[in-house]
């Protein structure tokens, strides 16, 4: 059987931290497990940086392209919210895959089609979707108190006619 894996870290610390890789590595060993699973390199899609509440992704765009070409029969991925952090997205991702006759996989969690496992991957969408919207309204804060504390931030574009001081970005 043919199989697929995909991964995804969301910011570009953790692309530089190289999270993606102990994901890869994981589930190679799966794959390794599994004597009658062939894995070929080309059908290792990652996506470095990119959030997963965006469907737009470079990876994810790939592996949708040969699910369709029927290259392979089993996606393999850590856990639900690396395939998508918008239940709604993972709905539809898992109902394309399962169209083009590629069954999707979670290391982390086996799903089956048994109503347990299909309720418990619908409330695991929902507590992604919420906690990435936990996370931006962190940051959102954050940035306001830095800006009411007088404090530039880091990614600040100067004005028109300013120039930032690179040695004291953050000195107000």
């Amino acid at each position: 059987m043919e199989v697929a894996l995909y991964a995804r870290v969301s910011t570009t610390s953790q692309q530089q931290r190289q999270t993606i890789e102990p994901q890869i590595e994981r589930l190679r060993a799966k794959v390794a497990n599994q004597p009658q699973w062939h894995l070929s390199d080309s059908h290792i899609y990652r996506d470095d940086g990119y959030s997963g509440a965006d469907l737009n992704r470079p990876g994810l765009d790939s592996l949708r392209d040969h699910a369709g070409m029927g290259a392979f029969e089993l996606v393999l991925i850590t856990e639900p919210d690396r395939l998508a952090r918008k239940y709604v997205h993972q709905l539809l991702l898992l109902e394309e895959l399962e169209k083009y006759g590629c069954r999707v996989e979670f290391l982390d969690r086996p799903m089956s089609n048994d109503p347990h496992d299909q309720l418990l991957l619908q409330i695991r969408g929902a507590v992604a979707e919420y906690e990435r919207s936990l996370i931006a309204e962190r940051m959102r804060r954050g940035r306001r108190m830095k800006m009411k504390t007088g404090q530039l931030l880091s990614w600040t574009i100067a004005p028109f006619g300013y120039i930032l001081d690179t040695e004291r970005l953050s000195d107000p």
